[in-house]
């Protein structure tokens, strides 16, 4: 899938990690080396490698690799590549609005933007997903009917702390056990991913957007999700985070609670992921006045 910034420029990133997913999923030998990957086993020997200081040693040529930014980030010395890869941005880098009637971005990531059909599905690159396989809730599932289902894609790159979007009450708290996969696009032509992932979601009864559920879904090998416990949660406040793997955070809205931005619905109609940041405007309240 192509990314595009909100002007839409192309952005060219992820084309290492694009070729060795290519080599994974498209041959007999990848698929077979894929199925020990995700692997618990082998996932967990992967964590353990990823929070020992035996993993410092990438952090510098991921840095230059990926051309990241440091003077956005709390100046520390990182005990690991995982302490790296959670580090925090310096506060007042991403701001947001505060007014009700903005939706702002949960993460840094790439957005794409589905509404929910009848049967309620969504397509993603060509392949269908049922949103009660990805919710494991047949009834849970049919309350989305008609709404919209935002996909926000972490790349490893990205800063993978996230936030809620708006003030709430937290109703529920679910994990959902899986299999760890990738979220790269690339993934989407050989497997249904989000099956095979672990996942957790948070049913919000929200302020200003009806009941909403963000979910935050584990990746390739290690992809730990880390939320905090939580009674009520407010706009722009940090959820959790993602530890080491490429992630994606997903928001579930009901019909009629928000208008996404043109450029996002353009942009995604047209098999393009948009490029947006934590706390950036991405759309806006529900009004029968203003459509």
């Amino acid at each position: 899938m192509i990314v595009v910034d909100r002007l839409g420029n192309v952005i060219t990133n992820g084309e290492k990690q694009n070729n060795l997913l290519e080599k994974l999923y498209g041959t007999v030998i990848g698929r077979c080396v894929l199925k020990i990957l995700v692997c618990r086993f082998v996932s967990n020997i992967g964590g353990w490698y990823m929070n020992s200081s035996l993993s410092k040693h990438m952090i510098k040529s991921f840095i230059e690799e990926n051309k990241i930014d440091m003077s956005q980030y709390i100046d520390k010395k990182f005990t690991s590549y995982n302490d790296f890869f959670t580090r925090k941005i310096i506060e007042g880098k991403r701001p947001f609005l505060v007014n009700d009637n903005v939706l702002i971005s949960p993460a840094d990531s790439k957005l794409s933007c589905y509404r929910i059909d009848d049967d309620s599905c969504f397509l993603i690159k060509n392949t269908l997903y049922s949103l009660s396989d990805l919710l494991n809730n047949d009834i849970l599932a049919k309350e989305y009917l008609n709404g919209y289902c935002l996909i926000f894609r972490l790349s490893v790159d990205d800063y993978h702390r996230y936030s809620y979007i708006d003030d709430g009450k937290i109703v529920e708290s679910k994990y959902i056990p899986g299999e760890f996969h990738t979220v790269n696009p690339i993934a989407n032509d050989y497997y249904p991913i989000y099956k095979r992932n672990s996942r957790n979601y948070t049913i919000i009864e929200s302020k200003n957007f009806g009941k909403l559920i963000q979910m935050e879904v584990g990746a390739m090998m290690v992809g730990k999700i880390v939320n905090y416990d939580k009674k009520y949660c407010h706009k722009g406040e940090e959820k959790g985070y993602f530890e080491f793997g490429g992630s994606t955070v997903i928001i579930l809205f009901k019909d009629n609670q928000v208008i996404i931005d043109d450029d996002i619905i353009k942009n995604t109609n047209e098999d393009k992921e948009t490029v947006v940041k934590l706390g950036e405007t991405i759309g806006k309240k529900y009004s029968r006045e203003v459509k």
